[in-house]
């Protein structure tokens, strides 16, 4: 069960980190060419996997019992663009060898 929650948050910090770098195709889309469906679509994917991303990293830092430092670094990650990224190479997919 601990593995798989880890592994579960490394598909959701990559694919949250996908769906935000999405924006930077839909934000034009949307105010250039006033089509607003695809910014729609990917907002709505984007705060689904936001929220599971930081629930997910909370029941990981509790499993884990990882320090305070440790989860408010992998929670900020969600709020720029490649931070969650980063987090997987350099937190999470060691954390999962362990």
């Amino acid at each position: 069960m601990n593995k798989s929650l880890l592994n579960q948050l490394r598909i959701l910090a990559i694919l949250e980190g996908i769906s935000y770098l999405l924006f930077a195709v839909t934000m034009p889309i949307k105010y250039i060419y006033e089509i607003k469906e695809p910014n729609y679509y990917v907002g709505m994917a984007h705060g689904v996997l936001f929220v599971g991303y930081c629930l997910w990293v909370v029941l990981v830092a509790m499993n884990r019992k990882w320090s305070f430092g440790k989860t408010i670094i992998c929670l900020a990650a969600s709020l720029f663009p490649f931070c969650t990224f980063i987090v997987d190479s350099k937190i999470l997919k060691p954390e999962s060898i362990r």
